[in-house]
């Protein structure tokens, strides 16, 4: 019992670098060799020699994979060359978008992923080898580019039913021993971890028939390292490390040696040599940050962390988490962010810095309401059960196919025989009955799938329809309360001292006359305003006294002043509205102008607000700087999050036009009628 819980923490606790191959792991033709310098001389030579277009552009755009991790401009200097040599191959222009998504590959997600998907369209209508090789690396790498926004299961799927379907299809076993290594990457990582050691060793032994020198190959073992760390099986994953370091010691300036410095200092924290593993990571982030490999880098410096963190060394522990954090690189899946707030909590805890401590538990505890790892797991093994039950149903097929065979051989032989002829067609009607069942039971399936697949994302939706009302009204309720207690406490001490001055100052005469105590008398009466002014910004009162309409206009024509010209229109706004629809639109609003005043300068603002039945449109424009609208959409302040949470809960639409210097136009189409 105690040898389970101890490992379940260990897996818990490495979660978020158990995904080693993700960074780099593309389809065995586009690996980068172990040999780099005789394989980028020989791709070299090709392009000096008198050879045919065709090649020299394969050539070209073989070193565009090469370079887009060492040296992105020589990247694209190679996919240009190679996309001007390929105006007379049909196939190599469907080449084309494959690689402008290798290489936008490190540096664009977004970018890269749009090309794999058009390269699989282009793709699609060759039936030959080659393109069933392209189309399973074309299918595989867009699964990576959608990995942080589909998750794990995504990948396993596209996995199963693409990519190793056409590397089979191409007869290519080195890629289908490098897509069973990649499966098992997936399984480890969601802690599958028998399962993930049976792919993984399935390709090393495909892999040690069929490319025994291959960076593919050193990616198996290395995988495997992996999986035997995680489960304590520091022999297996001694020995693999083994023939890992045999492969790459020809080539100690080959790329891939940071990943086998990664696991080098994986094992050594396995098996508790602390020393040598901070010194095999520090090897390891200076060739990863020699060759611009970034994940590669923070990978490592959370091994730096946890070593630290085992020799109690919380203070280096911790800043190492911080850099982390700061750098982002491993932020972007919310469950490894989960993962390194807890590990802050933890870190900051040892040091007895309590409110650190509680305060990132809580940015944890968050983050994991959210959460749900669980389904994860759930999917990712129904889609690995339906692909082995494939394979069984293959070999069954086959099977049937061979009976089959031996049955019609047999029926020649017997051709005369009208007792054997009518047992075989009721054979074949069994058999036809059997299957019509078989389809109609599956496709009864398929289909309570699809059922519930919707209705968890119906029940996902109202539950963060929930969260976000509930988020709203607490937030509105805080600003009455602290609205409130600043006028009717703080604003009425003010007036009280103001009278109570001005009362003793009507007995003396004199000190009328004093221009300090007259400052003083103002002062007084410029914060009482301040304070009104602040009161009335957080509730609105005009808007529960005479509706939104009037609020609106209220609200503009109190932000105008010299050099500020705000003009509203409003067109058949309803006065049925439920108050707490007004209020969320009021903010919006509010929002926008405010936003329009303090960031952008303006000296003019149209805002337009219109309804359609249920619907209402808002139109925002502005004659400020400008912003670029991608910062908008990657902007997380507390702000722009609420009024992309009060669009969201109003179901609605929001459109951004802008560029700096240009001004700025905001289109939004909400709903006013929302699911309770």
């Amino acid at each position: 019992m105690f040898r389970s819980t101890k490992k379940i923490k260990l897996i818990n606790h490495y979660r978020i670098l158990i995904c080693l191959c993700f960074p780099f792991g593309l389809c065995a033709q586009q690996q980068i060799p172990l040999d780099e310098k005789r394989y980028v001389d020989s791709l070299e030579h090709v392009l000096l020699s008198d050879r045919a277009d065709t090649l020299k552009a394969e050539a070209h755009f073989m070193l565009v994979d090469y370079w887009k991790f060492k040296d992105t401009l020589k990247s694209k200097t190679h996919l240009t060359a190679g996309k001007k040599l390929t105006t007379t191959s049909l196939y190599q222009q469907a080449v084309i978008p494959f690689y402008e998504g290798q290489y936008y590959y490190n540096s664009n997600p977004g970018k890269a992923s749009a090309a794999f998907k058009k390269a699989i369209s282009k793709l699609t209508p060759f039936h030959d080898k080659r393109a069933y090789e392209k189309l399973a690396a074309a299918w595989y790498n867009y699964a990576l580019m959608n990995k942080d926004a589909k998750g794990y299961d995504f990948i396993m799927k596209i996995t199963l039913e693409k990519a190793i379907p056409y590397a089979e299809r191409a007869h290519n076993k080195v890629m289908v021993g490098h897509y069973y290594t990649q499966l098992a990457t997936i399984l480890m990582n969601n802690a599958q971890f028998s399962k993930s050691l049976m792919y993984n060793q399935k390709a090393v032994a495909i892999l040690e028939k069929t490319a025994p020198k291959s960076s593919t190959l050193l990616f198996a073992y290395l995988n495997g390292v992996s999986i035997c760390c995680y489960t304590e099986q520091s022999e297996k994953a001694r020995y693999l490390l083994h023939k890992a370091k045999k492969l790459l010691a020809p080539y100690p300036d080959s790329v891939n040696n940071t990943l086998y410095y990664y696991n080098e200092t994986l094992y050594y924290t396995t098996v508790n040599d602390l020393d040598k593993a901070l010194a095999s990571a520090d090897l390891g982030i200076l060739m990863a940050g020699k060759y611009h490999q970034d994940q590669m880098v923070q990978q490592l410096l959370f091994r730096k962390y946890d070593i630290y963190r085992r020799q109690k060394d919380f203070r280096n522990a911790r800043n190492l988490l911080l850099d982390i954090v700061k750098d982002q690189t491993l932020m972007r899946n919310p469950i490894d962010k989960a993962m390194i707030y807890g590990e802050l909590a933890r870190t900051s805890a040892a040091l007895k810095d309590y409110p650190s401590a509680y305060s990132w538990l809580e940015v944890q505890k968050k983050l994991n309401d959210s959460i749900n790892t669980g389904e994860s797991r759930i999917k990712i093994n129904e889609l690995e059960t339906r692909y082995r039950t494939a394979e069984n149903r293959r070999r069954i097929l086959a099977l049937q196919s061979q009976n089959r065979q031996a049955a019609l051989n047999s029926k020649n032989e017997r051709l005369y025989s009208g007792i054997l002829a009518i047992g075989c067609l009721l054979l074949f009607v069994i058999l036809g009955f059997a299957i019509l069942n078989a389809r109609s039971k599956r496709r009864l399936a398929e289909q309570k799938e699809i059922n519930y697949r919707q209705q968890l994302e119906e029940l996902e939706r109202k539950q963060q329809l929930k969260i976000t009302k509930a988020m709203l009204d607490g937030e509105e309720c805080e600003r009455e309360r602290v609205a409130r207690d600043l006028h009717d406490g703080l604003g009425g001490m003010l007036a009280g001292v103001k009278i109570n001055l001005s009362s003793w100052a009507g007995d003396q005469s004199q000190v009328w006359e004093d221009k300090s105590f007259r400052k003083t008398v103002d002062q007084l009466d410029s914060a009482v305003s301040e304070l009104r002014r602040i009161a009335r910004n957080m509730v609105p009162e005009t808007l529960l006294k005479f509706g939104m309409e009037t609020a609106l206009k209220d609200l503009c024509e109190f932000y105008m002043r010299e050099g500020l010209e705000i003009s509203y229109e409003f067109f058949d706004i309803r006065k049925d509205i439920p108050l707490t629809i007004q209020l969320n639109i009021y903010r919006i609003i509010q929002e926008l102008v405010s936003n329009s005043i303090r960031h952008a300068d303006a000296t003019r603002i149209l805002v337009q607000c219109s309804q359609n039945e249920s619907f209402i449109f808002i139109t925002f424009e502005d004659d400020g700087a400008g912003f670029d609208p991608a910062s908008f959409r990657n902007s997380n302040g507390m702000g722009l999050e609420n009024l992309k949470n009060r669009i969201a809960y109003l179901k609605g639409q929001l459109e951004i036009i802008s560029a700096p210097g240009e001004g700025t136009t905001v289109n939004i189409e909400l709903n006013t009628v929302t699911d309770e």
